[in-house]
């Protein structure tokens, strides 16, 4: 893969970057209409080069990170205007330092609903299990019966 990143030459279809990156032409297509990817046209094929492919990537890499397609754009322009990546590295990084802060407030504010949550069912498992002992089994049935059938065990 990386030889194949060092031939500007190199060509691929839409099916063969779907197929690699695990994405659909729907996608690929939604992203050009974005303004994030501008493959050539021979007819009406796309054709994609090795930039076309590096881009995929990076919008791939940044919207799994959680990067708006803005954000993304922003990174993108500089992978053109910057012949050493020196100005995207930095917007990068400044991205995605931003974004491992969003990410840690989000994992306190799970973190707290997750407690609260665990709390409420003690308190609860411990209500029934004083007042009607006998719903306990039942509603552990009923739990388990539920799971299997939304993992489509049962149908």
């Amino acid at each position: 893969m990386i030889a194949d990143l060092r031939r500007p030459h190199r060509s691929y279809t839409i099916r063969q970057l779907c197929l690699e990156f695990k994405c659909t032409p729907r996608a690929l297509r939604f992203y050009e209409d974005k303004g994030l990817l501008a493959p050539a046209r021979e007819g009406l094929n796309r054709v994609y080069n090795y930039k076309d492919r590096a881009r995929l990537q990076l919008i791939l890499q940044g919207k799994r990170v959680g990067l708006s397609l803005a954000e993304i754009g922003e990174i993108l322009d500089l992978y053109e205007a910057d012949e050493n990546g020196a100005q995207q590295a930095a917007k990068s990084l400044r991205k995605f330092r931003e974004r491992i802060v969003a990410l840690e407030r989000q994992k306190v504010d799970i973190d707290e609903q997750i407690a609260q949550l665990q709390r409420g069912v003690e308190a609860m498992e411990k209500r029934l299990e004083t007042s009607r002992p006998d719903l306990m089994p039942r509603a552990e049935a009923y739990d388990q019966a539920m799971r299997r059938q939304l993992d489509g065990v049962e149908h």
